[in-house]
């Protein structure tokens, strides 16, 4: 069912889903298919019992109340902060503690060994640091000199 439905919250903030069968599931939660290469494209709606209760192909393309809905669903599940710029870390052994300035403000990660640092669709890197957050580097050779130097050290 590709955008043959609508979507509204209930007095609870669920959000609930009425098909074009005019069926409703209560409490469905978005998933992306491709959250890091393809964040807007292919979302499905899941009911709570984990099965498909509508297919979005291309998020921009349903209607802005229904993307906006969907979209702060996203927000309040996800949490992946992109980083944009290393300042400094604690050494070049594992484990060392990163200050790094992300999308959602400066923070410190502590890397566990170089193997946290994973490659996904080039260019994209991902970092998972020792408490289990994952840090996105969407375009490491768009960061500063100081930052790639950095992280050239560790790949």
């Amino acid at each position: 069912m590709a955008g043959n439905f609508q979507l509204h919250r209930n007095s609870f903030a669920q959000l609930v889903l009425t098909g074009a069968d005019g069926v409703e599931h209560v409490d469905v939660e978005p998933a992306r298919a491709f959250p890091i290469t393809s964040p807007g494209q292919g979302i499905a709606l899941m009911t709570r019992d984990g099965k498909e209760a509508a297919w979005i192909p291309v998020l921009s393309e349903v209607p802005d109340a229904t993307r906006r809905l969907i979209e702060e669903e996203l927000q309040g599940r996800e949490f992946m902060p992109v980083i944009q710029r290393i300042r400094s870390v604690s050494g070049y052994a594992t484990p060392c503690t990163w200050r790094v300035e992300t999308d959602r403000g400066e923070t410190t990660l502590v890397l566990n060994a170089e193997e946290d640092i994973r490659r996904l669709a080039p260019p994209t890197l991902l970092i998972m640091d020792k408490r289990g957050i994952q840090f996105l580097i969407r375009n490491p050779p768009g960061l500063d000199a100081a930052s790639r130097r950095i992280l050239d050290r560790f790949m």
